[in-house]
């Protein structure tokens, strides 16, 4: 999942950055009103964390570009002010949730997670394919009831292709919802990750999982049932 943090306090949006990342979220950050629509105009984001006191404007402002944009991914607002009237101002903008500075992280993650499992995203925060069962809650994965060790990228990955339910993701798809806009299309780095999972999820089990569709991306799904449909 991938998510634009708008927060022009530095060392505020390194941290959230930081953390989020360390949750295996892809991350990209922006520091005013401009920045933050023009990344969500050329990128796709699942959700986006929005601050409200912008050095060119108020967050409110952004939220109701993006709605009237037709985007529809969630929003986080964040906010020193606690006022009810603000409270409102934020969820009639757009807003999906408002959240009040200071906050514990904690706190912070519960609420993406909540909005990331609204019906427009992944429903039941566990996904079962076969033998694999993918915990979201958790971030935990398990095949044949045997514990996956995995990095939080490659984690990110296959949660990703799992939300899918067997469809097939292409690599755009795929750097858009669990790299940066760091990733460099040129690289091979997905093939690279996708290898990894493969030989952590596939080797030494039974029926593959995991597999690649040329010219099409990856899919996660039993050959068996692919075969059938």
């Amino acid at each position: 999942m991938r998510i634009l943090i708008v927060e022009d306090e530095p060392d505020a949006a390194k941290f959230l950055a930081k953390g989020l990342r360390q949750e295996s979220f892809a991350v990209d950050t922006a520091e005013d009103c401009r920045t933050g629509l023009e990344k969500a105009a050329v990128n796709t984001y699942d959700l986006v964390i929005l601050d409200v006191m912008l050095p060119d404007g108020e967050g409110f402002d952004v939220a109701r570009e993006l709605r009237a944009a037709g985007n529809h991914m969630p929003i986080l607002m964040l906010t020193a002010r606690d006022a009810v009237a603000d409270r409102i101002t934020g969820l009639n903008s757009g807003a999906d949730d408002y959240l009040t500075k200071p906050f514990d992280f904690a706190e912070l993650v519960a609420r993406v997670r909540a909005l990331l499992r609204r019906p427009h995203q992944v429903a039941d925060p566990v996904i079962k394919i076969a033998d694999l069962i993918v915990d979201t809650h958790h971030r935990r994965v398990t095949r044949a009831g045997k514990l996956i060790s995995l990095t939080t990228r490659e984690y990110a990955l296959i949660e990703y292709l799992a939300s899918r339910r067997g469809a097939v993701a292409g690599r755009a798809e795929i750097s858009e919802h669990v790299w940066d806009e760091t990733y460099d299309p040129a690289s091979n780095l997905i093939d690279v990750y996708v290898q990894r999972l493969r030989q952590k999820l596939d080797y030494g089990f039974g029926e593959r999982l995991l597999h690649t569709r040329r010219g099409e991306g990856y899919q996660l799904a039993l050959e068996s049932t692919i075969l059938s449909s």
